[in-house]
């Protein structure tokens, strides 16, 4: 019997190759993430394609990902920028990370392996003697992965991965503010998240986790009582 080819709407289009475009935007994210670019600097498409070596398109598509992740801006009586949080963003930001966090807590506390509880308390150790604050940023970064890895919750961790680059920049913002009292702070307060977790202490958890949040935000809208 011969097979009937789709045809119209329900044909596939080519695939299209996009690796180039993905390399570029894996090299301009690590470049806003290592702090060679910061909130509101211009990302011009020329000066990235001589840098990166490439021709234009692979830098318009790559700014096109990056846009869709919320690190870049693109408009065009401005062309391209770093994402600049605004109050709204943050707030934003902090409601659906406090949702997704708290449905992580509850789930790591109930499923979670030994195992997994100690690759939390791993990238917890890691930030220990750690003294350069974008090195620190990722390894905050680092440790909630750790705690959405082990909620064996796929959708949940999909869902953390859709804001993961934005809390990334949200961090970056707090670390442009200051970044003394960060890199005290930082590791004592993931140390504790990390031990309420392995307690399976669900109260005690959560209103730390929720600490932790609040502190970083009150940092980043200016009304943090604490060293930042």
């Amino acid at each position: 019997m011969e097979e009937t080819q789709p045809t119209g709407d329900r044909a596939v289009a080519p695939a299209r190759r996009r690796g180039l475009a993905d390399e570029v935007a894996d090299r301009i994210r690590e470049a806003i993430f290592s702090g060679a670019y910061a909130p509101g600097a211009p990302l011009r498409e020329v000066e990235l394609a001589g840098v990166l070596q490439v021709s234009r398109g692979p830098v318009r598509e790559a700014l096109r990902v990056l846009e869709r992740e919320g690190l870049v801006h693109c408009a065009w009586h401005r062309g391209t920028v770093v994402t600049t949080l605004s109050p709204e963003d943050v707030a934003e930001l902090d409601s659906l990370r406090g949702a997704l966090e708290d449905l992580a807590v509850r789930q790591v506390i109930a499923h979670a392996s030994d195992e997994d509880l100690a690759a939390v308390e791993k990238a917890a150790n890691s930030m220990d003697r750690m003294t350069d604050p974008h090195a620190m940023v990722r390894s905050d970064i680092a440790f909630h992965d750790a705690v959405f890895a082990a909620t064996g919750h796929q959708r949940l961790t999909a869902a953390w991965e859709t804001i993961r680059c934005q809390v990334h920049l949200f961090l970056l913002t707090r670390i442009g503010i200051s970044t003394g009292g960060y890199l005290g702070c930082i590791p004592q307060e993931h140390h504790a998240l990390a031990a309420a977790l392995r307690a399976r202490d669900p109260e005690a958890a959560l209103t730390l986790f929720a600490t932790h949040r609040r502190h970083a935000v009150d940092v980043v809208t200016g009304t943090s009582s604490h060293p930042a």
